[in-house]
């Protein structure tokens, strides 16, 4: 639930990037409370409630959708390509900073370079 509040409280950022994790747990709260709302909206016999929600969560929707593709490393705009854009969606995130900005989970890539010889207590 942490991951869906996270993704309101970014209500409107196109900007930077969403991990998979950020994507996919929203995506399953959506459908879960879509689903509740739907059922709601059966005994009550008012379809507005969903129609709410839909609006409501449209631009959000939208927003971590286009943090995804970012952090793939892909322009905003594959999110209206249809079967393209679930594969990136599902893809892992690039490495290390990119165009979009730093690796939402801050991890560190290691090189070859970064490696130093542990310390001789010997010498």
């Amino acid at each position: 639930m942490n991951w869906y509040l996270t993704v309101l409280k970014k209500y409107a950022v196109f900007n930077g990037r969403a991990s998979r994790s950020e994507y996919w747990y929203f995506a399953l709260f959506n459908i879960i409370i879509a689903f509740a709302l739907g059922f709601i909206t059966r005994l009550i016999n008012s379809p507005f409630l969903v129609y709410i929600y839909d609006v409501a969560i449209l631009i959000p929707s939208i927003a971590v959708g286009v943090r995804r593709m970012h952090d793939v490393g892909k322009s905003g705009w594959y999110i209206i390509v249809p079967i393209y854009n679930l594969i990136l969606a599902c893809t892992p995130s690039e490495t290390g900073e990119n165009q979009y900005g730093p690796n939402p989970f801050n991890e560190t890539v290691y090189g070859a370079d970064d490696y130093q010889k542990p310390y001789d207590i010997n010498a």
